[in-house]
């Protein structure tokens, strides 16, 4: 209510002033020679313009009463000015209010230069009580006739200053085109506070669109790995089994016609054990400690094949420390001896292979069995996770492949970045893919 009050008093203060003073300049033109008394006239208009001025401020208050609810002086205000908080760097910020102006209602001219980050705009004022023919009323009257002196557009300036690497700062002018000056004489309806407003409301629904977005793609990622990490874990469930049964019961027959490979066997199941056991930590494996677990799976097998089964590895010392995710060696391994060797009457040699190859490291299971035929294929699911957990853990920063070996057999190769020791970062998939088995 008080400003509601002293903003009336200070537009009637200020028409009254300027109607005084050109009372003062035409007294000696005017009402002199008539030889009447001024004093009538002066008070017949000075109540006429009091009444023109009061119901065009009236009206200005009423309507920001509706728009903004509460009347102060903020509010009452023709040059309304905004500081947004936008959680994205500059240049997004830039883009997301550049759209939110150039989608008012009566934008006419919008320049916007990305480089300084502003935007300016032109933008057609509305006139919230016009109306056309014999019912306006006299608030409409009024203020059509005060604005007469104004001007029938309004200006925007926004201008982004960036806030560090992943925030921007906005700052929104709604004014009228005139002068400052002007605001003595002259109300605005309301429309720069309505401007002001929907540019905030335009730039609060773009950045709450753009967060249930990144929500819906965090929640969709999550799940294609969790189904990742089903179908791997099924693998396993069904793979491990079928293995560990086989093993028992040949150390179980060895048992009783030769107890030291027996004795050997159990060894290296137990050592095959301990390296295949849930990791509970974070980092993925290394090079050596899966291919601890590959020796100890195929020392197992030369026991139970015997001749049939010859192994050469040539894995550097250096390369040993290289982080590789878990399982993936073993997966390759067990392709070479299940769908190459297994199947192929004489047996065979696997090798195991490690080389450097620029900031990477190439890791290649090869046989000599029977390679890409139709009775040695499988279903290609072990391969296909192998290519899904390099691409969650690494991106295009590894790669798979697999060919025909010379002159038999088939060659795997995977593809990793050279990382010892967490010195490269890795995908947070990667860490994941540590804590399952294929």
């Amino acid at each position: 209510m008080i400003a509601s009050i002293i903003h009336l008093g200070r537009l009637l203060l200020a028409w009254l002033g300027c109607y005084l003073f050109l009372c003062i300049l035409l007294n000696e033109t005017v009402f002199h020679p008539l030889e009447r008394d001024p004093g009538g006239w002066f008070a017949v208009g000075a109540l006429l313009l009091g009444t023109w001025v009061a119901s065009g401020v009236f009206s200005h208050i009423r309507r920001v009463r509706l728009v903004a609810g509460v009347v102060n002086g903020g509010t009452l205000s023709n040059r309304q000015r905004r500081q947004i908080e936008i959680p994205f760097e500059a240049g997004e910020a830039f883009d997301l209010i550049d759209a939110a102006i150039r989608e008012l209602p009566g934008i006419e001219i919008v320049d916007s230069a990305r480089d300084s980050l502003q935007v300016r705009a032109k933008v057609a004022r509305i006139d919230p009580y016009g109306g056309h023919g014999r019912n306006q009323g006299e608030g409409q009257v009024a203020s059509w006739a005060l604005d007469r002196f104004g001007t029938h557009r309004n200006q925007i300036l926004a201008t982004v200053t960036p806030n560090g690497d992943d925030a921007g700062s906005v700052t929104l002018i709604c004014e009228p085109e005139p002068a400052a000056w002007t605001d003595l004489f002259l109300v605005d309806h309301g429309t720069n506070l309505e401007n002001a407003e929907a540019v905030v409301r335009a730039v609060t629904r773009r950045v709450a669109e753009r967060r249930r977005g990144e929500a819906a793609q965090v929640r969709q990622t999550a799940t294609e790995k969790e189904l990742t990490v089903a179908k791997l874990n099924l693998l396993h469930a069904q793979v491990e089994p079928h293995f560990l049964y086989n093993t028992l019961a040949s150390a179980q027959v060895l048992t009783r016609t030769d107890p030291a490979r027996a004795d050997e066997m159990l060894g290296n199941l137990i050592q095959y054990l301990r390296h295949s056991l849930p990791r509970t930590e974070d980092a993925p494996s290394t090079i050596g400690e899966e291919l601890e677990r590959a020796r100890a799976y195929l020392d197992i097998l030369k026991i139970r094949m015997g001749p049939r089964l010859q192994l050469q590895i040539d894995v550097p010392e250096p390369l040993r420390g290289v982080l590789f995710p878990t399982m993936m060696l073993q997966t390759l391994v067990e392709n070479a001896i299940k769908h190459g060797l297994e199947p192929k009457p004489g047996g065979g040699t696997v090798w195991i292979l490690a080389r450097q190859v620029d900031s990477a490291v190439a890791v290649t299971v090869a046989d000599d069995g029977r390679g890409f035929t139709a009775e040695g294929g499988g279903t290609g699911v072990g391969l296909r996770n192998v290519r899904e957990r390099l691409r969650l853990a690494y991106g295009n920063a590894a790669s798979f492949s697999i060919v025909a070996n010379f002159p038999n057999g088939v060659a795997a190769t995977i593809t990793v970045p050279n990382a010892v020791n967490g010195t490269t970062t890795l995908s947070g998939a990667v860490k994941a893919a540590g804590a399952y088995h294929d």
